[in-house]
């Protein structure tokens, strides 16, 4: 599996608030975790739900892939993040967990932060 290009397409999904396509990244057991849900989600339908309302609610947000650190069962990647069309709403880094089985994502942890402009 490239994962290189794995991360980069799942990003784009991202990037382009795609929750059907971002959904079929995931297993559909998956556990997903980011600092706004303390007790994580489980499974595609809760997936689903999440990502229209988190997607509505934000601006335009484009990721873009730093680096990966591939593990035994997946990898570990640091993004970056512009908020608004040209980051005008701020800009965070991120990193992600990402647990992989099958080709699709098992686990799903993601860490943030802030930016300074």
């Amino acid at each position: 599996m490239d994962l290189e290009k794995f991360n980069t397409d799942w990003l784009k999904a991202w990037s382009g608030k795609d929750v059907p396509r971002l959904v079929a990244f995931y297993s559909a057991d998956c556990d997903y975790k980011d600092p706004q849900t303390a007790a994580g989600i489980k499974g595609h339908d809760a997936l689903r739900t999440y990502l229209t309302g988190l997607f509505a609610a934000m601006p335009p947000t484009t990721y873009t892939p730093e680096e990966i650190w591939p593990t035994h069962n997946g990898y570990c990647g640091r993004w970056y993040a512009k908020i608004g069309a040209n980051g005008e709403h701020g800009r965070m880094r991120g990193f992600d967990l990402v647990v992989l089985k099958d080709g699709k994502i098992a686990l799903n942890e993601v860490y943030v932060h802030q930016l300074p402009a």
